[in-house]
């Protein structure tokens, strides 16, 4: 293990931190508690799908954005910092107490306290409560005797705070130390409470007592004793079924089965279950409903809703929330071993399927954990035989040989249920509490027989389930297992004494590597799949291997848990700030090397593993680097170490923002129509994907991810903040899921600025609205995409803020209205009540603002068009704007540039030479010949008139556009058309077929990512192909965005008309765009590339992620790195004899093998040779120039050059 710098900093708190996590094994793979406990509506805009991070922040402690708006008004002005959940009172010997609130919140929500003391926030800062299954728990660290008011709120997701109803708690705090437990529930302050597991230290519960203020008359609660539980297993801690009754004879039979089966509006594999379960009151037939579906013809044609559907119904049973009752029926377990066999055996076959979906590969994983065991001892005639024995011994009082016997040994053999591990684990808990009060013998048996109960459901210990595979393990297997037990057994040590604290980073992160390394064993040994013809024992000792591979990824959220906590009490982000900015970067390489495990984690579970190794790669590459100071003139400092780390960390972030989304997808819609059939409490059904979400491993991730984002972030000088449109913008700010037409609420006629969730860069800004002043979108955007050329081209204030805390914060200022302020250096948000100013400064006014964007602009003009003769194609060099439009045009004037270029540098001496591909130019009219040959002219003008007038609301601009597209799609070419296209490229060319409208590429309207352009095909080899690929892009002249654009531009519809250009496909290394002139702050001195690898469209279309982004200086030579790049894939087209379809190939990215985020010599290089070739189009074209060209080795290809916004 590397020494790390300032270690000793994270290691003295590491015994302290490691109670924060205590519990939170339990948490996995459990739902949110149920019940009929009152929850208090919040009136709130809430998103369809909440992201992740809105999750996290029930979690993370809120740090502020500076807002200039107004505090909100709340009891007592709790202010907006938030305490860690495990505080401290002042100094001295101290009182733990853990306080448990059992309530569930709605999603997105959180609870948190706030009293009167120091370690409750002094009635001014909240102190957040972490979630587990049973409640919201907070860990205080008080002072003996002390008298504390306290009351427990609401967080939710907008900020706002709800309070319980009554007088304030209170809570005397024991004399003695040591540390105690309490429960409370949710506007419930005059309860009666009790300490439970209370412990002095010495082994014996300790008194004390929370109770209402006595002036209040609430009276003061009554506390019992109550030892801790000696075992106590996940399973039953995550039980919300029915209480345990011990009964003395039997009264099982006599309770009919209730529930509710309400099919209304179900279908397919939802309808199956709930019809099912009508007709199965037991366990056995409950899971015979799941096997007749997984097995079923359903199982096979709806495979993901049978699998989702499944995973629910059998998480439900198996915490009580659907109940299991006798019916009358006598079948012992071994009936639900088989069944549990013959499912097992169809999940591990659609697990090994080749054609798994990413999203059946994430289901399929939560079924398992629900499925009893089938090992011989269970299948047997007469399994769990011990019982019996227990039940008839003559050394135990007779009531209880009667309770025993009707409550578990009758019930077990007649129907078993997930009820009986519950009732076995109480009784045990019953007979020990007082040692010695029962036979030792009678004692030492039913603990064995709660250990073969707790295997037969699959609910033992992680330790438990990895012992029972040692048998299976040769001798180097069984070393990897032996490593993985001695370091958690080494970690459970620390955890209760102080001998080993110091060490406490070391061993988390030494366990990470050892149960990887298990992992990673049992993965290989799964990864074979199920024979056919595999015996019994096999299948047996395989849903072994299986479940404790799924344990593992289990424990490794509750390692990272208590390694984030750790190294947040050892300073956190303000910790790795201080030591990067001191070049002391060996200190990240703990968090990083921890990052890098817990992503590993996700790989091993099957989820996007080609991504993961990639961010493994790319984390493990900056790791060994480190910081290295360059030579003169190249950047090789702690910023640009700063920024690519940045990059890897906000990519490792956007994969666990994918999984999350991917449970928000699959789970809540679903589980809520099951959840109504039923009649689960809504509160259950509601947390269910948020329970599944935060027992997660990317919750750590994210939690990790955004810990050091915060300190990257200091670092490179950003704050989360990126301007693409600069300028001033006020209006009331309403938040949307995206940029489309009818996104806002028709109640906001005023000026509004927009919070939006995602862009995917195929929007039109003011086609969502008018009354749009500004935007505010959520995750980063190439400056230079489609969407951020058309924001400038609109004058609409656009930026982006990745900092999750400032989008939380800003959610406070929903419904209201504020100022947005953008420029180059970032952005700021207040709240606004004043009128709106005119801008008097003069960069600010050449920035743009949103004032111009209320002004009338005139309409632009589209070029004329002068038809060609039937079957005409043209020479792209003599392709002029009237007959091929203004791309096509440029792309030819490029031709002829390309040569003068050659003999043309810069004063550095970088040469200015660039190459423009081969091509033929299909005219104006060429479209018009063919709907005319298809007889489709008059249909084509009167659906063309209709779309002048249709309205965006209620889809009838949809359905017009639709079938023009369809229309202009159904015709092609004319032959000689593509003959003599084909001859003018050699017959293996591969080409591209782009557009070249009359309504773009102009002064006033760039069209930008409008219309469609198709790679890869070849009109020799595939002609039906090309001329498909044609009339695509023909058809793209009538997408409802570009017939929304033109309507904003002023251009009527009839006269937009679209010419073809055709080139030969270059397969490039780079793609990039650039602007002559510094799009943000209008310097005119620099311009800006943004690039990526492989094609162009990574760029122009949004793409979720970054690129590098150099800033270079036209005169000096000067380069500067923006911001390195993540985006997840690079887009290919297949080389050699791959077929010409059209297509384009996703490759995942790698930055590590990357030369232009691994060597500044070549940045400096790419940013000088982009310079001056921008300059030199700049000067020919005399003004600001939109280019867009590719890097094949050393060569630079331009593909399109227009007037820069």
């Amino acid at each position: 293990m590397e020494a790390m710098v300032g270690a000793q900093n994270l290691t003295q708190c590491v015994k302290e931190c490691s109670s924060k996590a205590s519990g939170e094994a339990s948490v996995l793979r459990s739902s949110a508690s149920a019940g009929s406990r009152k929850i208090r509506t919040l009136e709130r805009v809430r998103m369809k799908a909440p992201s992740f991070f809105n999750v996290v922040e029930g979690l993370r402690l809120a740090s502020p954005v500076k807002l200039a708006a107004a505090p909100r008004a709340s009891p007592n002005m709790v202010s907006e910092r938030s305490s860690t959940n495990n505080v401290r009172c002042e100094t001295g010997t101290k009182v733990k107490v853990t306080l448990r609130l059992d309530h569930q919140v709605q999603f997105g929500e959180h609870h948190a306290l706030i009293g009167s003391a120091e370690c409750v926030g002094s009635w001014q800062n909240r102190v957040e409560m972490r979630w587990t299954d049973s409640g919201w728990v907070a860990d205080l660290e008080a002072n003996p005797g002390e008298k504390i008011e306290y009351k427990y709120i609401v967080v939710a997701g907008d900020g706002n705070l709800v309070w319980e109803n009554g007088p304030n708690r209170t809570l005397q705090v024991p004399n003695d130390s040591g540390a105690y437990q309490l429960v409370s529930h949710w506007d419930n302050t005059g309860e009666e409470v009790q300490f439970v597991g209370a412990s002095n230290g010495n082994g014996s519960a300790s008194k004390s007592q929370e109770s209402t203020d006595q002036n209040q008359q609430n009276g003061s609660a009554k506390v019992e004793e109550k030892p801790a539980m000696e075992t106590s297993s996940s399973f039953v801690q995550g039980w919300q079924g029915k209480e345990i009754n011990f009964m003395r004879s039997n009264e099982h039979s006599s309770r009919e089965q209730s529930g509710k089966w309400d099919t209304t509006g179900l279908q397919g594999p939802a309808k199956h279950i709930v019809d099912g379960d009508r007709g199965a009151a037991n366990w056995w037939r409950k899971l015979e409903v799941v096997r007749s579906l997984v097995t079923g013809e359903l199982g096979k044609t709806e495979r993901l809703e049978t699998l989702v559907n499944a995973s629910v119904y059998l998480k439900w049973i198996n915490t009580g929330q659907i109940r299991c009752y006798e019916d009358g029926g006598h079948y012992r377990p071994n009936k639900h071993a088989e069944i549990s066999r013959q499912i097992f055996r169809e999940v591990e076959r659609i697990t090994s399927a080749k054609e798994l979906s990413p999203k059946e590969s994430l289901v399929v994983r939560k079924i398992h954990p629900s499925l009893p065991a089938f090992k011989a001892e269970f299948t047997a005639s007469v399994p769990l035989t011990r019982i019996r024995d227990i039940a008839h011994r003559n050394d135990i009082p007779h009531d209880l040989k009667q309770e025993i016997k009707h409550t578990i040994q009758n019930k077990l053999h007649r129907n078993a249920g997930p009820e009986d591990l519950v009732a076995t684990e109480a009784m045990l808990a019953r007979v020990t509490k007082n040692p010695g009060q029962y036979s030792g013998a009678f004692v030492e048996q039913l603990q064995i027989f709660y250990a073969e109960l707790k295997d037969f459901f699959n609910a033992g210990s992680l330790t438990e389930q990895l012992e029972g595979l040692r048998d299976s393990f040769d001798e180097s297997k069984s070393s990897v297992l032996e490593t993985f037990l001695n370091s958690k057994k080494t970690l459970d040590q620390t955890n209760t004494s102080n001998g080993n604290a110091s060490k406490g980073p070391d061993l988390l992160i030494g366990a990470l590597h050892s149960l990887t390394g298990l992992r990673a064993v049992l993965v290989k040994g799964l990864e074979s799949g199920l024979r056919n013809d595999a015996p019994d024992e096999s299948i047996a000792m395989r849903q072994k291997w299986r479940l404790s591979e799924i344990g593992l990824e289990d424990y490794s959220f509750v390692l990272l848990s208590r390694y984030i906590n750790s190294l947040e009490a050892a300073g956190g982000a303000n910790f790795l700030i201080k030591e990067a900015k001191s070049q002391k970067v060996m200190s990240w390489n703990h968090p990083l090397g921890v990052v890098v495990l817990g992503v590993r984690q996700l790989g091993l579970s099957g989820y996007q593993q080609k991504e993961c190794l990639a961010i493994e790669n790319e984390i493990s590459a900056w790791q060994a680097a480190g910081i290295v100071q360059g030579k003169e003139g190249l950047e090789d400092d702690v910023r640009s170490w700063a920024l690519r780390l940045k990059a890897t960390l906000d990519r490792t972030r956007r994969l666990a923002e994918t999984y999350t989304d991917t449970l928000l997808q699959l789970f809540p819609t679903r589980a809520e129509k099951l959840g109504k059939a039923f009649g689960i409490p809504e509160n259950s059904v509601k947390t269910f994907t948020e329970a599944e979400i935060r027992a997660s491993v990317v919750f750590q991730i994210s939690k990790l991810c955004s810990l050091l984002l915060k300190a990257v972030r200091d670092v490179s000088g950003s704050e989360g903040w990126d301007a693409l449109m600069p300028g001033t913008a006020v209006g009331t700010l309403v938040e949307v899921d995206r940029i489309v037409p009818g996104s806002i609420p028709a109640s906001s006629k005023g000026p509004v600025v927009l919070l939006v969730k995602e862009a995917d860069g195929d929007e039109e800004v003011k086609a969502a609205g008018a009354n749009v002043m500004g935007v505010i979108l959520q995750h980063e955007l190439p400056h230079l995409s489609h969407l951020g050329v058309r924001a400038r081209q609109e004058k609409v204030v656009f930026v982006t803020c990745d900092d999750e805390e400032k989008v939380s914060n800003l959610r406070a200022l929903l419904g209201k209205s504020i100022k947005l302020e953008a420029s180059s250096e970032g952005a700021s948000v207040s709240a606004y009540d004043g009128v709106q100013q005119q801008q008097s400064d003069p960069k600010q006014k050449e920035e743009g603002s949103s004032a111009a964007a209320t002004s009338p602009k005139p309409a632009v003009q589209s070029s004329k068009v002068k038809r060609s003769p039937k079957g005409s194609v043209l020479q792209l060099i003599k392709a002029d704007v009237e007959k091929a439009g203004a791309k096509a045009a440029a792309c030819g004037e490029l031709a002829g540039l390309a040569e003068i270029s050659k003999k043309v540098t810069s004063e550095q001496g970088v040469p200015a030479t660039f190459l423009v591909p081969q091509g033929q130019v299909i005219p104006f009219g060429a479209m018009d010949d063919s709907i005319e040959s298809s007889g489709l002219t008059k249909q084509f003008q009167s659906l063309v008139a209709k779309t002048e007038t249709a309205q965006v609301e209620g889809g009838e601009l949809d359905g017009i556009c639709n079938e023009l597209r369809e229309l202009v799609a159904s015709v092609r070419p004319e032959k000689s058309v593509i003959d003599a296209i084909a001859k003018s490229f050699p017959s293996s060319s591969k080409l591209i077929v782009r557009s070249s409208a009359n309504v773009e590429d102009l002064a006033g309207m760039s069209g930008a990512g409008l219309y469609e352009s198709i790679p890869n095909v070849n009109a020799s080899s595939d002609p039906e192909n090309f001329g498909k690929a044609v009339a695509e892009v023909w058809a793209s002249l009538y997408t409802r965005r570009a017939v929304l654009s033109r309507r904003i531009a002023g251009v009527p519809q009839k006269e937009a008309a679209m010419a073809i250009l055709v080139q030969e496909l270059i397969s490039p290394d780079l793609s990039f765009v650039l602007h002559t002139v510094s799009p943000i702050d209008n310097d005119k001195k620099v311009v800006q590339a943004e690039i990526a690898a492989g094609l162009g469209e990574t760029l122009a279309s949004g793409t979720r992620g970054s690129p590098w982004r150099l800033a270079a200086n036209k005169f000096t030579g000067a380069v500067k790195t923006l911001a390195f790049a993540n985006f997840s894939e690079e887009l290919v087209v297949q080389s050699g004899n791959a077929a010409a379809d059209g297509k384009m190939v996703a490759r995942v990215a790698d930055y590590s093998t990357k030369a232009l985020s691994v060597d500044p010599l070549y940045r400096k290089q790419i940013g000088q040779h982009l310079a001056t070739v921008g300059f030199f189009l700049e000067q020919k074209f005399g003004s600001p120039q939109d280019v867009e060209g590719c890097i094949v080795g050393k060569n630079i290809y331009i593909v399109q050059a227009r007037p820069q916004p």
